[in-house]
């Protein structure tokens, strides 16, 4: 075939785009749990029918499922048996290309006239999946069965129908399963959707041309990324972070990012890291090669995203570490918080080559709660899911950014009037988080405070956070950000976890509260050089204090309403 003309070429792939992105909007339209419908997390794409790589992806979907749905793909491909048109199968096995059970995948094979021609996938985050506490955040489990159920490729849907014996089996180990079927219909109906709009662009431009149209996108993507790794000099480079602790030995969890940058590649090798550990905190294999692959995607976020991406991407496996966890070995605090843990020492590595591409480390926590309990107004079970933004690392370009996303995701805190009006509870608390940004020329983005008071009924509180020990990390001279604090308002007195931010099983009587702070994000350069005028305005905004001001940024502040002192601030600049 000959050369594909430019406009074609952006005309087809945008086709392809479009199919995910439709298919996302079905998901989210169809899905019964907030944290599908309000919150985002979720996501869809085309798949290789050969191997299962990226060929397209949507809009909205979550970075972090881009490397793992590949996988998860590629798993089926390896392991179906015998497939059909309108065959669904699902799969939520982590060490099968997985994050942690929650995150279910669909895959279906798509025919065109008959003949393969790529696979449709999506992940959904499915509230709850069984295991010991409400929700699946089990900080205290020790193995993965004390997650959820857990199964490998099953064929749920056959030939367009829903095989209702799986479905029975699948129901009949989860709490509130009317949600559940609610999720499996949306979920397949996103990928039947995919299937529709993918056919209709082949109607239009072709089998032949689309597949060249793929194969060209795919090496453009690698050459744009080698181009991108080149601009990094030749050499080795070091980055480390810190888990705070696995949910059962109160002790740090060590990442240790040792990266090389040699004839347009980058070579990963985490082999200095912890071992494996008894808690949630294990990372398998398919997260953690896809933490580092959206890092990458985060520093030159120019690069289109498809296979061809992570191309020139080379990771030696961890064997031995908690970050290539083997059955069986709990991990549901691998891809909302171990994975942003890996992708803060891919960019503490290379801040050291290239600092202008990168910035303070963000918050780095999903902040994930679980709430279950009963409602006895409504006279059923209910399971509560919610995760929060923090802030964002200051960078040269500017401030972090506030109330942020977590690195792992595009996602979106649901809105509280919604939870509210489903579940029995009372946000006495929606804030800013002052102060939690670290100080620097650029500061960091400031999380958030939250109190969630339990309404009616008894309930249960879990949580999988992170940060809490150490804050994100400051860069070139800049603070860290603050901490994520945890604490529960109880008639016998406050509680905080012994592990900072995670714990489970915390029983709430009616008007007893959680309250949550979330992360700053670190600070960038040096805060002595911060515009004092900068500080001002923050402090009257009350997002720091005057003696905060004089602390962290030396600017002096006086009078009322204050103003800026500025021959003390420059003596006290020069002094230090």
């Amino acid at each position: 075939m000959s050369a594909i003309d430019p406009v074609t070429l952006s005309v087809v792939q945008s086709g392809l785009q479009q199919v995910c992105n439709e298919m996302d909007l079905a998901f989210v339209r169809s899905a019964f749990s907030p944290v599908i419908s309000e919150a985002l997390d979720r996501s869809d794409g085309i798949y290789s029918k050969e191997d299962g790589s990226l060929i397209a992806q949507g809009e909205l979907g979550l970075p972090v499922f881009v490397g793992t749905m590949q996988f998860s793909t590629r798993t089926v491909i390896e392991r179906a048996k015998e497939i059909w048109p309108g065959d669904i199968f699902a799969v939520n096995d982590p060490y099968l290309g997985g994050t942690h059970l929650m995150d279910v995948r669909f895959h279906m094979p798509f025919y065109y006239k008959g003949a393969l021609f790529a696979w449709l996938s999506n992940t959904g985050h499915w509230p709850d999946t069984g295991g010991m506490v409400p929700g699946g955040f089990s900080a205290h489990a020790t193995e993965v069965e004390q997650e959820g159920l857990r199964f490998p490729p099953v064929k749920l849907y056959k030939k367009g129908e829903l095989d209702q014996e799986i479905l029975s089996i699948f129901l009949s180990n989860m709490r509130i399963a009317d949600q559940r079927i609610g999720d499996i219909k949306a979920q397949s109906a996103a990928l039947f959707v995919g299937e529709r709009r993918l056919t209709a662009l082949l109607d239009k431009y072709g089998v032949d041309l689309v597949n060249a149209v793929i194969k060209e996108m795919r090496g453009r993507a690698a050459q744009q990324m080698r181009a991108r790794i080149n601009t990094i000099p030749d050499g080795a480079y070091q980055g480390i972070s810190y888990v705070d602790s696995d949910g059962v030995v109160n002790e740090p969890l060590k990442i240790d990012m040792k990266i090389r940058k040699e004839e347009g590649a980058l070579h990963f090798d985490l082999s200095g890291s912890s071992p494996p550990c008894q808690g949630p905190m294990n990372s398998v294999l398919a997260t953690t090669k896809s933490s580092i692959y959206l890092a990458m995607k985060h520093i030159f976020s120019e690069v289109p995203i498809n296979a061809g991406t992570f191309e020139p991407l080379h990771i030696t496996d961890p064997e031995g570490t908690f970050l290539y966890a083997k059955y069986p070995r709990p991990v549901s605090g691998c891809a909302a918080e171990v994975s942003q843990r890996i992708a803060e020492a891919v960019f503490d590595a290379l801040a050291k080559a290239i600092p202008e591409r990168l910035f303070a480390a963000p918050a780095g926590t999903s902040g994930n709660f679980a709430l279950g309990g009963y409602d006895p107004a409504r006279e059923r079970a209910y399971v509560l899911y919610f995760f929060s933004g923090g802030g964002y690392g200051g960078s040269p370009q500017g401030d972090g950014l506030t109330n942020g996303c977590s690195t792992i995701g595009i996602s979106k805190s649901q809105p509280v009037e919604v939870l509210e009006q489903r579940y029995p509870v009372l946000f006495d608390e929606y804030s800013l988080h002052e102060g939690s940004g670290g100080a620097g020329e650029y500061r960091g983005g400031f999380g958030i405070n939250y109190k969630v008071r339990l309404r009616r009924g008894t309930a249960r509180a879990s949580m999988v956070m992170d940060h809490g020990r150490f804050g994100p990390n400051g860069m070139a001279g800049g603070a860290p950000g603050g901490v994520n604090r945890v604490s529960v308002t109880r008639a016998a007195g406050e509680y905080h976890p012994p592990h900072l931010s995670k714990d489970q099983d915390i029983a709430l009587a009616v008007g007893e509260c959680v309250n949550i702070s979330t992360p700053g994000g670190g600070g960038y350069g040096d805060a002595r050089k911060r515009d004092p005028a900068l500080v001002l305005e923050d402090v009257k905004r009350g997002y720091y204090s005057r003696d905060e001001a004089q602390r962290l940024f030396a600017v002096v502040l006086t009078g009322e309403p204050f103003e800026i002192d500025a021959d003390a601030t420059e003596k006290i600049r020069a002094g230090r």
